[in-house]
């Protein structure tokens, strides 16, 4: 059981270990009735104190998590607190696995991942930042995946090239020149999906030790990817304009940074937009370093005025500092799992050998599929209808909490992408909130998540894409009746949040 522990943070180790293994617990990641290690075990793996590790399991046990018997060792008990049922080789009467217990694991957290995982029938999903399915062009794109399968045979029985189709890769350049991106087809990669390019640069480039910098507060899954490589996590943190560059050029100066990773436009999880002066700043101290960027570029395209945002910060890179990764899942599909990554000279030769070590490349027919999107003017029809209608759902949502919303509670107002970052006064839990609004068959994603070191308790993600109107309305009038009795109530957790 592998437990990444901060030494230098406030919270106790042993607060820690108990954080891990409860998170582990409430996610379904150790089912009921496995055997946790010892404690003279954990303490060693570890390296704390027998007493660190035994008041940890003390912890979990006064909440109803954990079961010590003498003689036999310790138990969980799963989700519901105080069972005091383990089930064993003869409640199920198949053989016993416990000795999957002693395989080192390399999880980096198991939050973001309990999150995801939570049943959520009859849940409406504030938590998800994807499309209603009535703003995806399903019919269109159905179409395109029947007459390619139908045309050419091959596309189902092929491997395709691990960079990716060439033709796709050749007409997506009028595309990223919009964005004034000058790239070539052999300076692109087709991904499933931007996560995978995430995921890609940081096996690739990220080893342990390394010092890696993300915004504060972070999109969840990056945070765990760079943890998983053992890397050294720093944060800075995000204003009005975007990440605090003077903060990270103090930051450069005793830690020179290996990668940096920023989503500057209509930030994941805050929707704000770093300016473009900020934008010359990063990339001057990336090249002052010789650090990578890697840009995150999921929402430009989701933009509700009439004037788009600052151009990506690889339309100014000419030194191949900037690794950028472009998804269609935010504006096209989120279930035909395609993006792009560009990069320049050896960087993206690298990348594409890391690719074909994970997956020998992206699914053909796929890549089809979405090729005319990009020679046709279905791109452009598509877009203008999408940003208005995510638009109206922002509206509605903004209307909704300046009307019932506490004074207490703060928010963004994003002028595009697809998420709402509420603040809730220091002293309250969002976990709490989370809580209660499941209950009442609402989900939304609980802030702490988005914070790789110092963990911030009292802000949440709304997602406003993926219901439709009424859905919407409904949810977060509900949300708003939630906030005002939380915000009154004495139930809710008194404990004071790092900041």
């Amino acid at each position: 059981m592998h437990i990444d522990l901060d030494r230098h943070s406030g919270i106790t180790l042993s607060e820690q270990i108990r954080t891990s293994i409860a998170d582990r617990i409430q996610s379904g990641l150790l089912q009921e009735g496995e055997k946790l290690p010892s404690v003279r075990k954990l303490s060693k793996l570890l390296d704390v104190s027998l007493m660190t590790v035994f008041h940890a399991y003390e912890l979990l046990e006064q909440e109803g998590l954990i079961d010590r018997i003498q003689g036999k060792g310790t138990f969980t008990l799963g989700k519901s607190k105080g069972s005091k049922h383990r089930p064993s080789q003869n409640d199920s009467g198949k053989p016993s696995l416990d000795w999957q217990n002693a395989v080192v694991d390399y999880l980096p957290r198991a939050q973001y991942w309990r999150m995801m995982q939570t049943p959520l029938l009859d849940v409406a999903k504030l938590s998800m930042a994807a499309l209603h399915s009535s703003l995806i062009p399903t019919e269109w794109i159905s179409k395109q995946f029947f007459q390619y399968a139908q045309l050419d045979s091959t596309l189902l029985t092929e491997y395709g090239p691990v960079q990716g189709d060439s033709k796709l890769r050749g007409a997506v350049l009028p595309y990223f020149r919009e964005k004034s991106i000058a790239v070539s087809p052999n300076e692109i990669m087709i991904l499933n999906g931007s996560q995978q390019g995430i995921d890609l640069v940081a096996s690739t480039f990220v080893g342990p030790g390394d010092c890696v910098v993300l915004e504060e507060p972070a999109y969840p899954c990056t945070i765990d990817v760079l943890r998983k490589r053992g890397a050294t996590v720093y944060t800075i943190p995000i204003d009005e304009e975007g990440m605090q560059v003077d903060r990270l050029a103090a930051l450069c100066d005793t830690r020179p940074p290996k990668l940096i990773y920023t989503n500057p436009t209509y930030q994941n999880p805050t929707g704000t937009v770093m300016s473009a002066r900020r934008r010359a700043q990063l990339l001057e101290l990336a090249q002052s370093y010789n650090a990578i960027i890697l840009e995150d570029d999921a929402t430009s395209d989701l933009y509700f005025g009439t004037k788009p945002p600052p151009p990506p910060i690889k339309s100014m890179d000419r030194h191949g500092h900037v690794i950028y990764l472009k998804g269609i899942s935010k504006f096209i599909s989120p279930g035909c799992r395609i993006g792009f990554l560009i990069a320049d000279g050896t960087f993206i030769t690298r990348l594409v050998s890391s690719k074909g070590i994970s997956d020998l490349g992206s699914p053909l027919i796929t890549q089809k599929a979405i090729l005319p999107f990009f020679t046709s003017n279905q791109l452009q029809k598509h877009l203008p209808v999408l940003r208005e209608k995510l638009k109206e759902r922002r509206d509605l949502v903004l209307q909704i909490l300046n009307r019932m919303a506490p004074k207490s509670v703060q928010w963004t107002k994003p002028d595009g992408g697809l998420n709402i970052w509420l603040s809730l006064p220091p002293t309250m839990n969002a976990d709490d909130l989370h809580t209660f609004a499941l209950k009442e068959g609402i989900s939304f994603l609980p802030g702490h998540v988005c914070f790789p070191t110092q963990q911030q308790y009292h802000h949440l993600r709304l997602s406003f894409s993926y219901l439709d109107m009424h859905s919407l309305e409904r949810s977060l009038i509900t949300l708003c009746r939630l906030l005002q009795d939380f915000t009154s109530s004495d139930q809710h957790s008194q404990r004071m949040m790092p900041m």
